[in-house]
C-alpha cells in the first residue's frame, strides 16, 4: 500500500497559486482550531512534494456541517474532490447513490498497489464495505480509552482495572480516598457503540448494517447492554460514577481538576490533557466484562474518513489517488499522529514512530493504537447505520432521562430501539 515518496521538495516555499500545468483539487473538512491548522500543513507538504497537483483544503465548520454541505454540493453538481465525513455519517455518504468512488478503486486505477493489511486492525474495516474493500480512506482515527489519575490510584492503593468486574472491586476504595471513581465523555460512542465492540456483541441486524440498509434493526434491548446501564445507574447512585450530561468537556473537566480517578475519553485527548490536567496521568484500554464470552476484542474507531467524490475528471481523480498515497506514507502518518494525537492508521507509521522513541516520552499516545491493534471479533469491526447522528441524539436524550430518574433503563432502551429503527427504516426509503 505504502509508496515511498521523495520529500526533497519540502524545502521550497508553499504557495496556493498553481502553475497552469498543475491540477487543482479541493478538500472540504469539518475541523477547526489546531486540527484545522494541521490539515493545512498536510496540504502544504503534499503540494511541495510534487508539481502535478495542488490541494486546497476548505473548512466547512463542524463534521455535521461539512457532511450537509458535501451532500448539497453533490446534488447541485458542485461537489469537492474530497469530503471528510465523520464516523456517524459514513452510512449517509456511502449510501448516497453515485456520490463517491471507493477509495480502493480510485487508488488501484491510478496504478498503485493497495494492501488492506497495511492498516492496523481496528481501522481496517470501519469505512470498508461488507467484503472489506475500502470505500472511505481512514484519516483522523481515535479509540475510546481509560485515562488514569495516578495520584488517586496510589492514594487508594489500587491498580487500574482491565474489566468492569475489577472496577467494581476498587470503586469503594477510590471513593474512600476522596475521588469520584469514574466519569466518561460520551455515552453513545464509549458505552454503547464500543460496548458492543469491546464485548463482541452484535449491534444491529444485517451484519451491523453493512450487508443491507433494508430492514436493519438495532439491538438496543440486548440484555448485556441493559445490564451495563443498570450497573452505571447503580454506580451513580452509590457515588462510584458521575454523569454531567451529554457535553464532552463537562465530563472531562472534573478529571482535569483532580477530582476523578478514572475517565473514559478519546485517545486523541492526550495532547490537550498534558496542558490541562492538574495531576500526573496515564492510560489503559477501555474495560470490558470478563463474564461475557468472547469479550475483550478491539474497539470501534472514532473520528472521520476522507471520501473521493464522483463526477470529476480523470486528472483530478488521479490527484486524489496521489494524495491518498501521500497521506498514508509512514512519514506523513507519523507527522499527523504526533501533531494531533489521532492514531497512526498504518502499521508502518506505528513502527516508525515507535522506532524513533516517541512512545518512551509519550506512552499514553500508544494506548489507542495498541487497543485498535487487538484482534477483531465477529462484531467488533464497525457499524453502518443510516441517520445515525439523529439516532445518537435520541440516545443522549434517553440517557439523560435515565440519570435524572425520569425513566427506567428498560424503558429507555425500548424507546431508543423503537425510534432508532424508525429512523433506519426512513433512511432505507429515502437513501439514494
Amino acid at each position: 500500500m505504502i509508496r515511498k515518496l521523495s520529500f526533497a521538495a519540502l524545502a521550497f516555499a508553499f504557495t496556493t497559486t498553481s502553475s497552469l500545468a498543475a491540477t487543482n483539487i479541493t478538500w472540504w473538512h469539518g475541523m477547526g482550531g489546531r486540527n484545522g491548522e494541521v490539515i493545512n500543513e498536510v496540504a502544504q507538504k503534499f503540494n511541495a512534494a510534487q508539481t502535478e497537483c495542488v490541494l486546497n483544503p476548505v473548512s466547512k465548520g463542524t463534521y455535521e456541517e461539512a457532511l450537509a454541505a458535501g451532500i448539497a454540493a453533490f446534488r447541485s453538481g458542485e461537489q469537492p474532490n474530497i469530503l471528510q465525513v465523520f464516523d456517524a455519517g459514513a452510512a449517509t455518504i456511502i449510501n448516497a447513490k453515485g456520490a463517491v468512488i471507493p477509495a480502493e478503486d480510485l487508488i488501484t486505477k491510478a496504478g498503485y498497489t493497495f494492501d488492506r493489511n497495511a492498516f492496523i486492525e481496528g481501522v481496517r474495516y470501519f469505512y470498508a464495505d461488507s467484503e472489506g474493500k475500502f470505500v472511505g480512506m481512514p484519516f483522523n482515527s481515535s479509540a475510546p480509552i481509560m485515562y488514569i489519575n495516578d495520584e488517586a490510584l496510589k492514594k487508594a492503593g489500587v491498580t487500574a482495572p482491565k474489566t468492569w468486574e475489577e472496577f467494581e472491586q476498587i470503586a469503594p476504595k477510590l471513593k474512600q480516598a476522596g475521588f469520584i471513581p469514574l466519569v466518561q465523555a460520551q455515552l453513545t460512542w464509549q458505552f454503547t457503540e464500543n460496548f458492543f465492540s469491546r464485548n463482541n456483541i452484535q449491534f444491529a441486524s444485517n451484519n451491523n448494517g453493512y450487508d443491507s440498509i433494508v430492514d436493519t434493526k438495532m439491538h438496543m434491548t440486548d440484555p448485556n447492554l441493559v445490564m451495563m446501564f443498570e450497573k452505571l445507574k447503580a454506580w451513580s447512585d452509590e457515588g462510584y460514577f458521575a454523569y454531567y450530561g451529554a457535553g464532552w468537556s463537562d465530563n472531562q473537566k472534573p478529571f482535569e481538576e483532580n477530582k476523578v480517578a478514572l475517565w473514559i475519553g478519546s485517545s486523541g485527548s492526550f495532547g490537550g490533557l498534558k496542558k490541562t490536567a492538574q495531576m500526573p496521568f496515564s492510560a489503559t484500554f477501555l474495560p470490558y466484562w470478563g463474564g461475557i464470552k468472547g469479550a475483550g476484542t478491539s474497539s470501534f474507531i472514532g473520528g472521520a474518513a476522507l471520501f473521493a467524490m464522483s463526477g470529476k475528471p480523470d486528472a483530478e481523480n488521479k490527484c486524489v489517488a496521489d494524495f491518498f498515497q501521500f497521506l498514508t506514507s509512514p512519514e506523513i502518518q507519523k507527522f499527523y499522529h504526533q501533531a494531533t494525537g489521532y492514531v497512526a492508521i498504518t502499521k508502518a507509521a506505528y513502527e516508525l514512530t515507535k522506532k524513533e522513541g516517541f512512545y518512551k516520552e509519550n506512552p499514553v499516545a500508544e494506548v489507542g493504537i495498541q487497543q485498535l491493534s487487538l484482534p477483531s471479533g465477529e462484531w467488533s469491526k464497525g457499524y453502518r447505520l443510516g441517520f445515525y447522528p439523529q439516532i445518537r441524539a435520541v440516545m443522549e436524550r434517553e440517557y439523560g432521562r435515565i440519570f435524572s430518574g425520569e425513566t427506567t433503563i428498560k424503558e429507555a432502551m425500548e424507546t431508543i430501539e423503537k425510534e432508532g429503527n424508525e429512523l433506519l427504516a426512513r433512511f432505507a426509503k429515502t437513501s439514494g
